[in-house]
């Protein structure tokens, strides 16, 4: 067995704590609000917008023996650019000014999320940040096409409002392949704690950002 299997047996409370939270069963069934779902959007910009600048920093500092995977980073970027902008379009097929959502500030839940993903780039172990990527391609994979199309049959939304969920589910279904190459990849001890402990970590905060929504 990899790490890769490790990894999901370390994670597995914490994953299971995630998914259990009351608003995914309300969304695969179809039971959000408008205002619920504008909600997520406008916390979903804020997230989304570092996951660039986020992955930039890891691959500046990742060291010689992991070039391998400084060019699986570099392939994330360009997979990566610019989908904070499908939120933003999002947000304005479901009547929002999207340039306040771009011009604001992340609820306090989304900011804790965002200030520990980058203290664990820049502070602790950069090779950390992919336990972020496995919960939020995780989380995408298993809920993201499911609530879209839920959500737009009981909201009456267009297509255009659903962008970003229905394309980082289907993209996410390769992505997470892909991860669990890159991750069996990794030998080091302290690298793999730190993906373990990062990934700990975002199951919760980023369950505080779910739980944080209106209801």
């Amino acid at each position: 067995m990899g790490f890769y299997h490790t990894l999901m047996q370390e994670t597995e409370r914490e994953r299971a704590q995630f998914l259990a939270i009351p608003l995914f069963a309300a969304a695969v069934d179809g039971k959000v609000s408008l205002e619920t779902y504008r909600a997520f959007l406008t916390q979903a910009y804020h997230h989304v917008s570092q996951t660039v600048p986020l992955l930039m920093a890891v691959g500046a500092r990742l060291p010689e023996r992991l070039e391998w995977l400084r060019g699986a980073v570099a392939e994330y970027i360009r997979e990566e650019y610019g989908h904070h902008e499908w939120v933003l379009d999002d947000l304005r097929a479901c009547g929002v000014d999207a340039e306040a959502v771009r011009h604001g500030e992340p609820a306090p839940e989304t900011d804790r999320m965002i200030a520990y993903a980058w203290d664990t780039v820049l502070r602790r172990n950069p090779v950390g940040f992919f336990g972020m990527v496995l919960v939020l391609e995780g989380t995408s994979v298993n809920l993201a096409t499911r609530a879209a199309k839920a959500i737009q049959a009981a909201l009456g939304l267009p297509d255009a409002a659903f962008s970003y969920l229905t394309s980082h589910g289907d993209l996410d279904q390769s992505h997470i392949a892909y991860f669990e190459r890159l991750m069996d990849r990794l030998e080091d001890e302290d690298d793999q704690r730190a993906v373990i402990r990062c990934a700990r970590q975002m199951y919760r905060l980023y369950g505080d950002m779910f739980r944080a929504l209106p209801q």
